[in-house]
């Protein structure tokens, strides 16, 4: 059990989706504890906590569980609404927000992730796709510093997790996102800095050795 009063998220590894969260957390000042999951042997907590899909990760708050990445971020910018927050005030720019930052899950994610679990002609095919997903991302962002212009946001929050898994996409597609897309890397290494994402995101080196680990696992 959790107690009431406690905020505790639950996350796993190097996954993305848990980074975006303790970001969120992190930006807003939030203290919580930290429970990491084991997918392989789903805890009774992960299981009774988020029922429909025994995902991570999950945001406990007064005893309630939070599910799904985006929506905790947005749950964390609603509830602690003391400071600067994630989505823009403008209606129209919120939903632009939303927008880029669900194209993260639905576009980024699920081509980047054929990057390092394809061969052959798939992968070929999933990482010209995912180049062409980092270009449409570097369109959105222009010049700004963020992508909500001066202030970092919620689509920066939404991304910039994936960004310690590019080592792992470059090595198993043999390119480098930089070459491809630098104003997204420059963007990229302004986001570094600040505590929030330093101290959460992982060392890329160490989830490329993680996911070749699992792979020898699958073929085992």
């Amino acid at each position: 059990m959790v107690e009431e009063s406690k905020v505790v998220l639950l996350g796993s590894g190097f996954s993305m989706f848990g980074m975006r969260a303790k970001i969120a957390l992190e930006e807003k000042g939030i203290k919580y504890e930290y429970i990491e999951q084991d997918l392989t042997n789903k805890s009774p907590l992960l299981q009774e906590m988020n029922p429909i899909h025994k995902k991570i990760p999950v945001l406990i708050h007064n005893g309630r569980p939070i599910c799904e990445s985006l929506i905790i971020v947005e749950y964390i910018d609603m509830v602690w609404n003391n400071n600067s927050s994630f989505l823009p005030s403008d209606a129209y720019q919120r939903a632009l927000a939303r927008f880029w930052a669900n194209f993260v899950d639905q576009e980024v994610y699920h081509v980047s992730r054929r990057v390092w679990t394809s061969m052959g002609n798939e992968q070929e095919v999933a990482k010209k796709g995912f180049i062409e997903s980092l270009k449409q991302l570097e369109e959105v962002l222009g010049d700004k510093a963020y992508f909500g212009g001066d202030t970092f946001g919620f689509v920066d929050i939404s991304l910039i997790p994936f960004y310690c898994w590019f080592y792992t996409y470059e090595m198993f597609g043999k390119f480098k996102v930089e070459a491809e897309c630098p104003k997204l890397i420059a963007w990229a290494k302004r986001c570094m800095p600040r505590e929030s994402v330093s101290k959460t995101l992982a060392d890329g080196k160490e989830v490329y050795e993680s996911v070749l680990d699992y792979k020898k696992l699958m073929l085992d």
